[in-house]
C-alpha cells in the first residue's frame, strides 16, 4: 500500500466521504506535511475499491460518490501503520525553487524569496494557532504536530533569510 492510499484510508476511518471531502479533510488533518491532491485521491479510490479496501456508499449531489472503508480496509491500514516506514523523503517545492533560483534575474530571485518568506510566515502563524487550539483541547498528538509545524516553518524562514540579500531584522 502506498502512502496516499494509507492517507485516504486513515481519513475514511472518520466516516464515509466523497473524493472532494477527502481532499479537504487531508488539508485539514495532514496540513503541509503530507499533501494529497485531488487527482491522487480520485486515482486511489477506484484502486482501493478494486482491492476491496473501500466500497461505494451513498450518491450525493452532482453525482458525487461517497466511499466507506471496509473491514479489510481497516485491517490493511492497521498493517500499514505497524509496518516499517523506511526512509522519509522530503519533497519541497520551496527547496527546488531556491536551488534553481540562480537561473532567475536578481529581481525575480528577490520576489521569489519574498513570496516564500510570506508563505512560511503565514504557516508559522497557523502552526502557532493550531498549537493553542490543541493545547486547549488537550490533544497531545495535535499539539506535537503543531510544534513540528512551527519548527519546520521557523527552519524554512532561517533558510530563506540566509539566502536573501536583505534579510529582515
Amino acid at each position: 500500500m502506498n502512502a496516499t492510499s494509507a492517507a485516504v484510508l486513515g481519513l475514511l476511518h472518520d466516516g464515509p466521504a466523497t473524493g472532494g471531502e477527502l481532499v479537504a479533510a487531508a488539508r485539514k488533518r495532514y496540513g503541509a506535511f503530507f499533501s494529497v491532491t485531488r487527482s491522487q485521491v480520485y486515482r486511489e479510490l477506484p484502486q482501493l475499491a478494486n482491492a476491496g479496501l473501500v466500497r461505494p456508499g451513498k450518491r450525493g449531489a452532482r453525482a458525487s460518490q461517497q466511499y466507506v472503508i471496509t473491514p479489510a480496509g481497516r485491517s490493511a491500514f492497521k498493517q500499514w501503520l505497524k509496518s516499517a516506514s523506511g526512509a522519509d523523503h522530503v519533497r519541497s517545492t520551496m527547496l527546488l525553487r531556491l536551488i534553481n533560483a540562480d537561473r532567475l534575474t536578481e529581481r525575480q530571485r528577490t520576489a521569489l524569496i519574498e513570496e516564500i518568506r510570506l508563505h512560511y510566515q503565514e504557516a508559522l502563524a497557523e502552526a502557532r494557532s493550531a498549537a493553542r487550539t490543541a493545547r486547549t483541547a488537550g490533544d497531545e498528538t495535535a499539539r506535537a504536530v503543531a510544534a513540528f509545524a512551527q519548527a519546520h516553518a521557523t527552519a524554512a524562514l532561517k533558510l530563506v533569510d540566509a539566502l536573501s540579500s536583505d534579510p529582515p531584522r
